[in-house]
């Protein structure tokens, strides 16, 4: 067989595996690349949503369990390095001829430390924080990018605070209950039993001969995390986006969640909003409100808005232009703009516009003084 047909051969065969290897990357939508955070938060956001208690839509099920097998390869470095480079086919044969996958439900709760998402788990606490945005973007709509320090298990002893398995045993002052019976005298020949905590283990049941040198023992470690806020159009103030199970980790507990309290930023000089209406404050000369102007105000997203009035604006008089307020909330519509009239009034007058000023109001020139 000539050398190039068997290149060619060779590149075919290797393109048949890179675009076998990307299915499971595919389930748990992430590209070859990712690193093993990336594959447990994948996972952990994806179960979440598909798990069938609480996604009842068709294919949710076998989306979850398609998740939960695309996890199990890829969280496993060896299994993961053996997919990469010969796909399925080399896992078979690695396993003996077929794969066996683990219970995606067990798996589930042996994640979350917890069981399945209907029934009563303990949960960590719940991150609350307010985020100001500018008007304008939530006038157009946009997305924010923005990082989040939290406490995230550690990647080495996956949160036993342990070397390796082989560092975890089993409490030999409680036998693995935590709790020691103490037996008191209270009087002769009467006695009395209380449980307390155990004192070798602190309740735990286990002691840890060597602690994982990750995270020195604490089970968890010190990450910096980015997320993207999704800002829709017309956004209510004070609106909350929850980020579910995204807040401090811990052995202990199922995560709590990240929840933001949206609102706009007050900006000198800027528009101001209540509900779908919009407020802003124009200032204009004493000759603009005598005698009318027309001009423009540029607004949130760059549009301008034509100002006009024939005739005489008094101070503090309100212009309303409909349409040209807030974009309302999941709706196509818009509120109104409201512009309110600062009339400013110069410092000083020259002899000549005051003579002509006493002309018109007067009918006389009277005394062109200057104001002091």
């Amino acid at each position: 067989m000539a050398p190039v047909t068997i290149l060619l051969l060779s590149t075919l065969l290797l393109l048949a595996v890179l675009v076998n290897a990307a299915d499971l990357y595919k389930a748990l939508e992430l590209d070859r690349s990712a690193s093993e955070k990336d594959i447990r938060a994948a996972y952990k956001r994806l179960s979440r949503k598909y798990h069938p208690d609480k996604n009842k839509e068709k294919g949710a099920e076998d989306k979850f369990v398609e998740i939960a097998q695309a996890y199990e390869v890829l969280s496993d470095s060896t299994k993961r390095q053996i997919y990469d480079r010969h796909g399925e086919e080399g896992l078979k044969a690695h396993e003996g001829g077929g794969q066996h996958h683990a219970n995606p439900f067990d798996m589930f709760q042996n994640f979350f430390g917890g069981g399945h998402p209907g029934q009563q788990t303990r949960r960590g606490p719940t991150s609350v924080s307010e985020m100001e945005v500018s008007l304008a973007d939530m006038y157009t709509g946009s997305s924010i990018d923005f990082m989040v320090k939290k406490k995230i298990l550690c990647d080495h002893c996956r949160g036993s605070g342990a070397a390796s398995s082989d560092d975890i045993h089993t409490c030999t002052g409680c036998g693995g209950s935590g709790v020691k019976i103490v037996r008191q005298q209270i009087f002769p020949g009467m006695f009395s039993q209380a449980q307390t905590t155990c004192n070798e283990c602190g309740g735990r049941g286990q002691i840890i001969k060597h602690v994982c040198p990750h995270c020195g023992g604490h089970k968890v470690v010190d990450h910096t995390q980015h997320y993207t806020l999704e800002i829709p159009r017309g956004m209510p103030e004070g609106q909350e986006v929850v980020f579910e199970g995204e807040a401090d980790e811990s052995p202990d507990w199922e995560a709590g969640d990240i929840v933001l309290r949206v609102k706009s930023r007050k900006e000198k000089g800027s528009f101001r909003r209540k509900e779908h209406g919009l407020y802003w404050r124009e200032s204009i000369g004493i000759d603009e409100a005598l005698l009318g102007f027309e001009k423009n105000l540029t607004h949130l997203d760059g549009h301008l808005v034509n100002l006009k009035r024939k005739g005489v604006t008094q101070p503090g008089f309100v212009q309303t232009i409909s349409g040209e307020g807030m974009p309302i909330y999941e709706s196509t519509g818009y509120g109104d703009l409201y512009v309110e009239y600062n009339v400013v009034l110069p410092q000083r007058l020259s002899p000549e516009t005051r003579r002509k000023l006493a002309e018109v109001f007067h009918g006389h020139a009277g005394h062109a003084k200057d104001e002091l």
